[in-house]
């Protein structure tokens, strides 16, 4: 399957780099099934959804994992944290890298007042943090172990760690107090709970307590899961046949609550509308041949492309998505590669603003 058959064209001016002024005033582009496209906003989204419909969202939480310091030597360091792997461990991706290597102290500083840090004697604590560089792996990761009890991690991320913005979203000259503050807002869904992400589940950016009140109103189900998304939803496919791209596993959970919603969803005749591309990973991973989807915890490296038989997924709410991207590929396969990307060139007619903090699409299920 070739990559290239996966690219349209997006002038730069419509990569979103800020959010809209409020969370629901995105607009919807709603391909259907049939018939042509229409153009609504997203408060629409009720009208589109039925009754007998259940909404199946991504709870995941996004940790501010992005540190910036300085080497002991000088220059800046930019950290990704990954995952932990021990008591204030942390695998991380880094830049600059080709400097960094096992023994290379970091230094981050913090405001004077945070405690963070505990000091003999009754002693002032030092207003920054150590991180040591304990290993450095072949595909650019380093592990650094922070000099900073573990129980206080989590405080030494809320006090200096920024969103992990993609990298399309350009701040480095304008990264303010209010910018960092409004991207820890609205970088994050308002039912966010589950920690451990370093990237939002962006579908789910829209959403208001008066969108979400509506919706209830009119009968509609509500069900969430988990999935924790990685920094590899950003990495590019680097294969020119699809065949050969190999997905990065992310982790997941599905508790039994929302496998029993869906059920019932199948019962009474309803559709199953997923909220972003990563619950609908998680969906199609545990499905079965029936359409029935098992409650599980685990991880997921689910490569949906066209020809994929869909069991779970009925309707997906996503936002616009990168030229030649594993995530392009997915809504091609729910809605048709040719359908969908006269969509996307229409979208970029009317000049849609697209990606991360963009706007949003409705997909009926009208795979190839």
């Amino acid at each position: 399957m070739d990559l290239a058959r996966f690219d349209f064209t997006l002038p730069p001016a419509l990569i979103a780099q800020h959010p809209a002024p409020r969370r629901d005033a995105s607009r919807l582009l709603v391909i259907s099934r049939s018939g042509p496209l229409r153009h609504l906003h997203f408060p629409d989204l009720v009208n589109l959804l039925q009754p007998e419909d259940l909404l199946v969202r991504n709870d995941t939480r996004v940790l501010p994992a992005r540190l910036i310091g300085r080497r002991d030597t000088g220059g800046r360091v930019e950290l990704l944290l990954l995952e932990p792997v021990g008591a204030a461990r942390w695998r991380a991706l880094a830049r600059p890298t080709k400097s960094l290597r096992p023994g290379k102290r970091l230094i981050f500083d913090f405001p004077v007042g945070a405690g963070l840090v505990s000091a003999p004697g009754g002693q002032t604590p030092a207003p920054f943090v150590y991180g040591n560089v304990i290993e450095k792996h072949d595909d650019g990761a380093v592990v650094v172990e922070f000099a900073i009890d573990a129980e206080k991690f989590d405080a030494l991320l809320a006090t200096i760690g920024r969103m992990p913005l993609p990298p399309y979203i350009h701040r480095r000259d304008d990264e303010t107090p209010e910018v960092l503050a409004e991207d820890r807002d609205r970088y994050q869904t308002i039912y966010a709970r589950e920690p451990g992400a370093v990237a939002a589940p962006t579908a789910g950016l829209h959403f208001t307590d008066e969108v979400l009140a509506r919706i209830r109103a009119k009968g509609v189900a509500i069900a969430d899961l988990t999935l924790h998304v990685g920094a590899g939803t950003f990495l590019p496919v680097r294969v020119a046949n699809l065949d050969d791209h190999v997905m990065h596993h992310e982790r997941f959970a599905l508790p039994p609550e929302t496998a029993d919603a869906i059920a019932a969803c199948r019962r009474r005749g309803g559709r199953v509308a997923a909220v972003g591309t990563t619950t609908a990973r998680v969906l199609e991973t545990q499905a079965n041949d029936d359409g029935a989807v098992r409650p599980g915890a685990g991880s997921t490296n689910l490569f949906i492309k066209p020809g994929h038989a869909w069991r779970a997924v009925d309707v997906l709410l996503t936002n616009f998505h990168l030229p030649k991207s594993t995530l392009l590929v997915l809504v091609c396969a729910l809605a048709g590669t040719d359908r969908l990307l006269a969509a996307y060139r229409e979208a970029v007619a009317r000049e849609y603003r697209f990606f991360s903090y963009g706007d949003a699409c409705w997909i009926e299920r009208n795979e190839e």
